[in-house]
């Protein structure tokens, strides 16, 4: 009543101004949700998010930001950390590795403990010398083995998704085990490809496979028609495809179009439901290593990431009314070995970054994580499991 008297008492411009004054007054009289879970009146402990919310990456960092919202009010919701309230600030690199250095560099002006991100290979190499040169930890969700090597020269650089090298030792021994020994590369334009690239040449020496065929594309091609059709002339009996979605998914629909009928095998780049969607039915058949979250319901009840993997898929399926996917997983990954390693060091950068290193046993979505001084990842070839698509979803297959 009091609001609708003074609505009608201003006239003109000023009055607007007057009410909008008046507006921000009583909201910032009123206590915000945040201040309600710090009841403890410690300070908050800072930490920045640099994903690729928009752009040709945001399928994996749309994902991985809901992720990270859900798992912060949890944590706000139930003390924070040791009392102190976790404040995350994301911010949005538009899938654009400039645009990441200039997101780290406000970040770390604005004091964080800590930085999460970036979504893609590209984007996270384009990080890695700031938070170095700062000394600022760092826990990428991108897959590129060189983001975190050599380890001498990414001492402030940790990641959480399965290193590519990892994912390529998978598809070898089924290649091996199917006797598949001619086979053709396909790759993206970028970091992420170009490190697949590099993982498959080491992989396939003295292992009896050869790359007869080798296609490049860019993360904005439309068509991957004439590609293809190399691949189909070349005797190659399978196709290893390193990419993620759009362009992988595209590529997928021109694979059928060209009618090729030998395995095609992708990176675990596409492993969540936007792969299938975009590529319009063409992903039937498809098959990829990938963590475990896809198939958590098809994994022995003894395997010790069961309860963990479907307590998260509970968690943001109840908040999201969707499941979650293993983009989403490399956040919960992070989020959590960050807090962690917060619990035990306390607000302070360096002994936050030794901790994280000591990491031992750490039972997460992508897999069980063992880190030392020489390996920033601490996953290996148990952390991944071959699945296929089947009408539209994941099946185990080995």
């Amino acid at each position: 009543m009091f609001m609708k008297k003074m609505i009608r008492g201003l006239k003109g411009k000023l009055g607007i101004v007057l009410l909008l004054v008046f507006s921000l007054l009583i909201s910032a009289c009123s206590p915000s949700k945040e201040a309600q879970v710090n009841t403890t009146g410690k300070e908050p402990y800072k930490i920045g998010a640099v994903l690729d919310i928009s752009g040709n990456s945001s399928s994996l960092g749309v994902p991985e930001r809901d992720t990270l919202l859900m798992m912060v009010e949890k944590l706000n919701a139930n003390g924070g950390i040791t009392g102190h309230p976790v404040e995350l600030m994301i911010m949005d690199n538009k899938s654009d590795e400039t645009e990441g250095v200039l997101a780290v560099k406000t970040l770390i002006e604005k004091d964080v403990l800590a930085i999460l991100g970036a979504s893609s290979s590209g984007t996270s190499m384009a990080m890695i010398k700031t938070v170095q040169s700062e000394k600022v930890p760092m826990i990428s969700l991108a897959a590129a083995s060189s983001i975190v090597e050599p380890s001498n020269e990414r001492q402030w650089v940790y990641k959480t998704a399965q290193s590519d090298i990892v994912m390529i030792n998978k598809i070898i021994s089924y290649l091996k085990n199917n006797q598949l020994n001619n086979v053709a590369f396909l790759y993206m334009n970028n970091s992420y490809g170009d490190n697949g690239k590099k993982a498959i040449s080491e992989a396939v020496k003295d292992s009896g496979i050869k790359i007869v065929a080798e296609e490049k594309f860019d993360a904005n091609d439309k068509d991957m028609t004439a590609q293809l059709t190399n691949v189909k002339m070349s005797g190659a009996q399978a196709a290893i495809v390193w990419a993620i979605p759009p362009s992988a998914s595209i590529l997928t629909k021109n694979f059928k179009d060209v009618g090729l009928s030998i395995p095609l095998i992708h990176s675990h780049g596409v492993g969540n439901q936007k792969f299938i969607e975009l590529a319009q039915g063409a992903a039937d058949g498809v098959i990829l290593p990938i963590g475990k979250l896809s198939v958590a319901q098809q994994i022995q009840d003894n395997d010790p990431q069961k309860k963990v993997l479907e307590s998260y898929i509970a968690d943001y399926t109840n908040k999201y009314n969707t499941e979650p996917n293993s983009f989403g997983g490399y956040a919960w990954d992070a989020f959590s070995l960050l807090v962690n390693a917060l619990e035990k060091a306390g607000p302070d950068r360096a002994a936050i970054r030794d901790e994280l290193e000591k990491t031992q046993e750490f039972v997460g979505i992508s897999g069980v994580f063992n880190m030392t001084a020489q390996d920033h990842n601490g996953l290996k070839e148990d952390s991944a499991v071959l699945v296929q698509v089947d009408q539209g979803k994941w099946k185990l297959i080995e």
